[in-house]
């Protein structure tokens, strides 16, 4: 049994294990299938569905990374609560294990997606690791420092740097400039800011969510956090525009909530969201413990990193097989129906395997090599 990032959560000594984390992640594991198949398939076309599925943009993965922080907080507690060194050391070494191979997988196949987070998510988990014992008040410190840290950046170095934003190659990625510069300041999920997610679901993670009362207060916090910056970005663009059509889009790259480049508005949007998702899930597969959906999307959280590495290996590539020319001008529409039939076809499969297995195939290859 996983109880990292991407299989199932340990909890401390015998309290059950929180199934909607699990759900949660099925949720994020789906809003990025969503996303990366309609940035490399296209999104041509207008109206609704479109609006909707560019809901999703930046902030499934903020979700995603949240929910990892949660983990390495579930699985280090106990150790860190008690004092016990041994305990702890012992989850140190598997914590840096399991980074390494991420990191590892992730760079493994960045050729044919280029968009990859797992190489990232090594290197969260990595930062992580080093503040593991920080008081809870500094750990939102340092969360908060990553967050401001990054346009103090922008104001010395050039973002654009290494980009070619029309085709959304970056240039000298495998040169040790460049590939330092985009996974620290300017790729896809650079580690300033994008840490602070881990960070911050670290510190989330280090709350009680058994108590129904933080997890509900948690979730009103940030549903009217999430509301109040979209209304607060909407308004500040508006008025500083002044109606220009150009001048709203030069601001809606600052003070708007677009992941990229990742600002304090966006990162304190995508903050907010996860949060609000996971306790959502928490409270509602808490109430529903035996419905059939609740179970089927557990199942399918547990398996994330093998659906995670599908979606782009079997999903991506099935439709590169069959239509190459086609990458990058289907509609909207073929690229949300697409992501929705195979997210129900990895949740299929997900009730299937867990039926034989604890943990999904490369949850238990993840397993074997770092424990």
């Amino acid at each position: 049994m996983l109880k990292l990032c991407f299989g199932r959560f340990g909890v401390d000594m015998a309290k059950q294990r929180i199934i909607g984390i699990d759900v949660a992640r099925a949720l994020a594991v789906i809003g990025m299938i969503i996303v990366n198949f309609k940035v490399v398939f296209g999104d041509q076309g207008t109206g609704w569905i479109k609006s909707i599925a560019s809901v999703f943009d930046g902030k499934a993965a903020a979700t995603f990374v949240f929910l990892a922080g949660v983990g390495l907080a579930l699985m280090t507690n106990s150790a860190i609560r008690n004092n016990d060194m041994d305990r702890l050391k012992t989850a140190q070494k598997r914590i840096a294990k399991r980074a390494l191979f991420l990191f590892v997988v992730g760079i493994s196949y960045i050729v044919i997606w280029p968009a990859d987070i797992l190489h990232f998510y090594g290197i969260y988990m990595v930062v992580v690791l080093l503040l593991l014992t920080l008081s809870q008040r500094m750990i939102l410190v340092a969360t908060g420092s990553f967050v401001l840290l990054f346009p103090v950046l922008m104001l010395l170095w050039n973002y654009e740097a290494g980009w070619d934003f029309n085709t959304l190659e970056y240039l000298d990625f495998w040169t040790v400039e460049g590939f330092m510069r985009n996974l620290f300041f300017n790729g896809f999920h650079p580690v300033i800011p994008w840490t602070a997610f881990m960070l911050f679901g670290y510190w989330f993670g280090k709350q009680d969510l058994h108590n129904d009362t933080f997890v509900k207060r948690a979730f009103w916090i940030g549903a009217v956090a999430f509301v109040s910056i979209q209304i607060l970005s909407l308004l500040s663009v508006s008025l500083l525009s002044g109606g220009d059509a150009m001048t709203a889009q030069e601001l809606s790259e600052i003070l708007g909530t677009n992941p990229m480049p990742p600002l304090p508005a966006y990162m304190l949007n995508g903050m907010a969201v996860a949060c609000t998702v996971v306790s959502a899930c928490i409270i509602l597969a808490k109430r529903f413990p035996d419905s059939t959906v609740v179970d089927a999307f557990n199942k399918t959280g547990q398996l994330a990193l093998t659906f995670y590495v599908a979606h782009v290996i079997v999903g991506m590539g099935a439709i590169e097989v069959i239509r190459p020319n086609q990458m990058g001008s289907f509609s909207i529409v073929f690229s949300v129906l697409y992501a929705l039939v195979f997210s129900f076809l990895c949740i299929l499969f997900a009730i299937v395997w867990r039926k034989f297995w604890k943990s999904g195939p490369l949850e238990w290859i993840m397993r074997k090599v770092t424990n």
